[in-house]
Parts: C-alpha cells; sequence; structure tokens
C-alpha cells in the first residue's frame, strides 16, 4: 500500500494538545512502514490569539478560534479532540457528522448515555476513532497483555490496580473545569482512574458489578486570577468555590469471567507524582507494573523451582511490542511521550486502511459505563450492576 497523507485537524492546545501535536510529528520519523503520514493542517482554540500562537509553536498551518470552522473544514480528515471533557461530545457528533475521523482524549464524555450515543454514530457512519488511553500502548501492558493470553500466569483471579498523584493536593490550586461536574463530571475518577479502568478492561475483561466510596478532602478552592489548567494561579484574597467532584475513591470489582478486583484513585495523594500501577495474579502466577518504573514488568512464575520462587523483573527491550522501533537494545527506555507515538501510529494506520482500531469509541463507552456506575455505588452506598448504569 503505497503512502498518502491524512490532514489533521487538533482542537485544543493545552497540556494535551501538546503532547498530541508533538506525537504526530514524531511518528514518521520512528515507524518506517507507516502508510499514512500526518499533515497538522488546523489548529482550533478559545480565542484567536491563543489559536495562533499555538499553532506557530506546535508546527500547525493554520489556526482558528472556532472548532466548527475546523469540523467543516473540506482538507481534514482526522479531528482531534483534546478539549475539558464537557465539549467532547458535541465536537465529536459534528465530526462524526462531518465524516471524519474521530481522535478524542478520556474521558470520552460526561455521561454513559452521551458515550454510547457517540460510539454507535461512530460505527453507524463508519469513521475510525480512538480515546486517548495511552497507557494500554506502553510496551509493559501490551506484554502483560501477550502473556496473560498465552497462559504464562494461568486463570486470571485477581486485578488491583491504582492511580493516585498529588497534582492537586495543594488546597491552594485555584478552581478550575476540572473541579465542576458541569465540565469535568467525575474527579479523580474520569481523570486518572478512567486509565485504570481501561487497563482492567484490557487485561482481564468487562466488569460487571462494583462497591465504591468517594472523598472530596478539599472542600473548597479560591477561584483562578490568572492562567489556564495545571499553571492556573489565584490571589490570597480570591473568593471560594465549592469542588463539585471527588478527589479520591476506592472500589471493589467482579469481573464477568469470575476475577474479583481492588481500585483506586487520587488527585490528592500527597508526595505521589504518576503513581499508575496495576497487579494481576493467576493460577500460576502474577504480573506488576508501576509507570513511575515505566520500562520494567515484574513477572512471578509458580512452575519455577522452589528455591529459585520470586518475582523477577523483566527489563523492556526490542523482543517486547514497539520498543524496538525506538531503540535497539533493552534498558534505554521510553517515556511518556513515546506511547503518544505509539497511539497515533496504531491510529494513523488503521485510519489509511479503514480498520478498527483498539481502544474505540466502543471501548471508552465501556469505561464510562463502569465509571458511571461506580458514581452510583458512592452515592447510594451499595453494590451496583454495570447494567444500571444508563449507557448499558
Amino acid at each position: 500500500m503505497s503512502t498518502r497523507q491524512i490532514d489533521i485537524g487538533l482542537i485544543g492546545s493545552g497540556f494535551m494538545g501538546k503532547g498530541h501535536a508533538l506525537a504526530f510529528t514524531m511518528v514518521p520519523r520512528v515507524f518506517d512502514d507507516l502508510i499514512a503520514i500526518p499533515r497538522l493542517r488546523l489548529l482550533a482554540d478559545v480565542d484567536p490569539e491563543t489559536a495562533e500562537r499555538a499553532a506557530r509553536e506546535l508546527g500547525f498551518e493554520g489556526a482558528s478560534h472556532d472548532w466548527r470552522n475546523l469540523v467543516a473544514h473540506p482538507d481534514i480528515e482526522l479531528v482531534d479532540i483534546t478539549t475539558p471533557n464537557h465539549l467532547h461530545a458535541e465536537m465529536a457528533l459534528a465530526a462524526i457528522e462531518a465524516g471524519k475521523h474521530v481522535y478524542c482524549e478520556k474521558p470520552l464524555a460526561l455521561d454513559a448515555a452521551s458515550a454510547l450515543r457517540m460510539a454507535e454514530a461512530a460505527e453507524a457512519a463508519g469513521v475510525v476513532t480512538m480515546v486517548g488511553f495511552n497507557y494500554l500502548k506502553s510496551p509493559a501492558a501490551l506484554a502483560a497483555k501477550r502473556m496473560i493470553e498465552a497462559g504464562v500466569i494461568g486463570d486470571v483471579w485477581h486485578f488491583r490496580g491504582a492511580f493516585n498523584q498529588d497534582v492537586l493536593a495543594d488546597p491552594k490550586q485555584p478552581f478550575g473545569w476540572r473541579f465542576e461536574r458541569g465540565l469535568a463530571g467525575a474527579g479523580a475518577l474520569g481523570d486518572l482512574g478512567a486509565h485504570v479502568l481501561a487497563l482492567a478492561l484490557y487485561l482481564v475483561g468487562a466488569v460487571e458489578e462494583v462497591c465504591a466510596h468517594a472523598t472530596t478532602v478539599i472542600e473548597e478552592r479560591p477561584e483562578a486570577t490568572g492562567g489556564r489548567g495545571y499553571g492556573a494561579g489565584a490571589a490570597a484574597e480570591a473568593p471560594l468555590r465549592r469542588v463539585e467532584n471527588e478527589d479520591s475513591m476506592q472500589a471493589l470489582l467482579r469481573f464477568s469471567g469470575g476475577a474479583s478486583g481492588v481500585f483506586e484513585t487520587s488527585r490528592v495523594a500527597t508526595g505521589r507524582k504518576v503513581h499508575l500501577t496495576y497487579e494481576v495474579t493467576g493460577s500460576r502466577g502474577a504480573l506488576v507494573f508501576d509507570h513511575e518504573r515505566m520500562n520494567e514488568l515484574e513477572l512471578y512464575e509458580s512452575g519455577d523451582a522452589a528455591d529459585r520462587r520470586g518475582f523477577r523483573t523483566v527489563i523492556m527491550g526490542p523482543e517486547h511490542p514497539y520498543y524496538g522501533r525506538f531503540w535497539p537494545v533493552a534498558g534505554c527506555g521510553l517515556g511518556f511521550g513515546d506511547m503518544k507515538v505509539i497511539e497515533v501510529y496504531e491510529l494513523l494506520q488503521g485510519v489509511a486502511r479503514q480498520e478498527r482500531v483498539r481502544p474505540d469509541f466502543r471501548d471508552g463507552a465501556e469505561v464510562q459505563r463502569v465509571i458511571e456506575t461506580l458514581l452510583i455505588s458512592a452515592a447510594e452506598r451499595r453494590w451496583v450492576s454495570t447494567k444500571e448504569a444508563a449507557g448499558a
């Protein structure tokens, strides 16, 4: 198949917008079998000054302060959405209606019903979609999936996962869209925990029932007086606003295949940075991963000789999925941005071939269904079936 060009339209130029733009820039330099070369055609943001500056800095040919112009542009083939959560559904549905392929950051929508509507619209239109669950694309996660499917750890019995950060542990961090239910939906659960849930579904299978507890420990935050996102600031005398969603959540999970699970997430976990971890325990072994050591996977096999049993560290190298595209020897290590490069590579290949890529909007809707079930459980203090969520 000959190489062709795919024109990219990016909506949003914050933290994740920059990450996506860098991934599109890097992917042709990493993958020599790429059959679709991205062209950074148009960037849209909230006002002309922001859009033009970001387009210039990130390498886009043009800028717009109206995302609708981007979606309607006849040359844009792939719409990339990295905006606050409440805008995902409207933008994605408009892009799908215009016949565009869509790449959207997680969580897919504010609620399960909206996420399901997005998935069904994309499937009916026959467009390729992807949700930005980039932690699924680390060589370690891909290797863990391969080992589980090969039966290395036997039948899966238990999953333990967590994503804890202290990025919002400072009470002086000002109020922003992430704290407002109408703009963000869930709090730590949607922002961080969604990644763990995506990994749980990927490695173990569907979740059928949950029991959750949520807390908000910093109940009020000062209004922002400058900056945006994590870089926003507030004056000492700024008025306070009430936080509308959870700072942390802990939950029990039951999987449809019979496995059980424990899950937690926090955006106020003092001392933790990107502490995303998971452990999958099976009848013949176990796997353990910690993203702060993302180029390592711990493996235990109960079939080892009794005097040699214990977890051993598997160092990621060219023998593991995608690693060799970056470095020819083990131990050099990949980083956060490299997972986005892998994600973009699979997306571009899928668009060029008109083939499904994973995780797509259907996968994102399933994660959203679990999120909604967890929120119901935390509010009502009971076990809740995922069939009770609106997107079921």
